[in-house]
């Protein structure tokens, strides 16, 4: 397995159809991220649970997934499980945040995850940001569609166990979810970091990588 690196890291984008995606899917990574680079720039959108404690939850989780970044979160109030039907909405608000920003790295569902909303918000993010590293994150669930990830950020077992913590602490309303705890967390971390030689590890889908070999 080769390592490749994105190079300098000054700005992402993390985005997700309902709060608590992006930390389920990526949270290990932001950790990582964000302990590397102080001030790093993270600008996070998530389509649905405004106005609702569930936004709340959102704001706490993702200050504590990013410590010391420049965290800059927008929750729209699309309505949970209809974003097919509400697909201009969605689109718009992509597009707005793309005008918005030009980030090295863009943290997403995968178009292939089973759940509509997350898979619409993935075909949007694809045709936004065309120029940009795409990395579409997993959510395990009862629909079981965890396929073969491309890509692999590995995670120290401090960095995984913090991830599991934070799930557990700031996102109350879901812990009634039969797949909602630790060991399905841990778990998965455990099997992706098994396939890149790592202890944990989150796993991504990179569509498209454009390589520089000889540079």
């Amino acid at each position: 397995m080769i390592a490749l690196g994105a190079g300098r890291l000054d700005r992402i984008v993390a985005l997700g159809a309902h709060c608590d995606d992006i930390a389920i899917g990526a949270g290990g990574t932001l950790l990582t991220m964000c302990l590397a680079r102080p001030g790093l720039r993270v600008d996070a959108l998530v389509l649905s649970g405004g106005g609702s404690e569930r936004e709340q939850e959102e704001r706490a989780a993702l200050a504590a997934f990013c410590p010391g970044a420049d965290l800059r979160l927008t929750v729209r109030k699309l309505p949970d499980g209809r974003l097919p039907a509400h697909w201009d909405e969605a689109k718009a608000a992509v597009e707005e945040l793309r005008a918005q920003s030009d980030p090295d790295v863009v943290l997403a569902p995968r178009t292939e995850d089973a759940h509509q909303d997350h898979r619409g918000l993935a075909k949007l993010v694809t045709t936004a940001f065309r120029d940009h590293l795409v990395l579409g994150y997993e959510i395990v669930k009862w629909d079981g569609d965890l396929g073969r990830p491309t890509a692999y950020q590995p995670l120290t077992p401090e960095t995984a166990e913090q991830k599991v913590r934070l799930l557990q602490e700031h996102y109350p309303s879901q812990r009634h979810r039969p797949w909602y705890d630790r060991e399905a967390f841990l778990g998965l971390a455990r099997i992706r970091g098994i396939e890149c030689h790592a202890r944990y590890a989150e796993a991504f889908a990179a569509t498209k990588v454009t390589l520089n070999l000889g540079g």
